[in-house]
């Protein structure tokens, strides 16, 4: 049993010695412990198939741990973004971004709404249908749905990863502005080593299945960062000493 910690204590989410073993036998995550402070923006990056998925849904209660614990801040709030936007193709914009709310019984939620929409800069595409839209705008309705719930905790599935890279960028930049303006904690899973260092206050990395945690990179860059950042010699750093540790994930142990 992970002895708990003060910082625990604070975290709105955390795993100890939590693994995963899916009926069929496999595998998916091994002992692991992580904490989720307040404010955080925390990035899981790994080979894939290594558990980050799975760590996202044990953190949100999609998945209970075969061993170990999860345990959330009584009162947190919760928003998920999965990796395709996953809209429903009959319904429109606003109805899309609608949906938590009506599932939790909401009355009078159109001000909510308009105001998710307009945070992710949609408020005028809000009687278009998905497939008007294009994929940058499809994941900020995606994004927008799971603000409208107001959550303190955003959990990201590689959400920009199907996108072009001009696309990708811009939404990390409207991305940190909107956890700087409503105050998220962020857990985002990525392949993109750039992406993480560029967002992350940490990044998390995980070994092959069953997936582990075994390095973690602080990035102390202040807030608000811009595309000045990524072409310092410190960014630049920073993501190579960030190939370092996944590279050293592959050698013979």
């Amino acid at each position: 049993m992970t002895e708990r910690t003060a910082a625990d204590s604070e975290a709105l989410v955390s795993l100890h010695g939590a693994s995963v073993t899916y009926p069929t036998g496999v595998a998916a995550l091994d002992t692991t412990t992580l904490s989720a402070a307040p404010g955080e923006f925390i990035s899981l990056i790994g080979p894939s198939g290594c558990g980050k998925s799975t760590l996202l849904r044990l953190a949100a209660g999609l998945l209970q741990p075969t061993a170990g614990t999860v345990a959330r801040t009584d009162d947190v709030s919760l928003g998920f973004v999965f990796q395709s936007p996953t809209l429903m193709p009959w319904a429109n914009v606003r109805r899309n971004v609608r949906l938590p709310l009506e599932l939790a019984g909401v009355a009078n939620a159109d001000d909510k709404v308009t105001d998710a929409l307009r945070t992710v800069g949609l408020a005028e595409f809000d009687r278009a249908y998905p497939r008007e839209l294009s994929g940058g705008m499809q994941m900020r309705v995606s994004i927008a749905r799971a603000l409208v719930t107001e959550p303190r905790l955003l959990l990201m599935d590689e959400p920009f990863g199907a996108l072009d890279e001009i696309t990708r960028e811009r939404l990390d930049d409207e991305l940190l502005a909107l956890w700087a303006q409503r105050q998220l904690t962020v857990l985002f899973v990525t392949h993109n080593l750039y992406e993480a260092v560029y967002l992350s206050t940490r990044v998390i990395v995980m070994s092959p299945r069953p997936g582990r945690i075994t390095a973690e990179l602080r990035i102390d860059e202040p807030y608000p960062r811009t595309d000045a950042l990524r072409v310092t010699e410190r960014f630049i750093r920073q993501c190579q000493q960030l190939s370092d540790l996944m590279a050293a994930n592959e050698r013979p142990r």
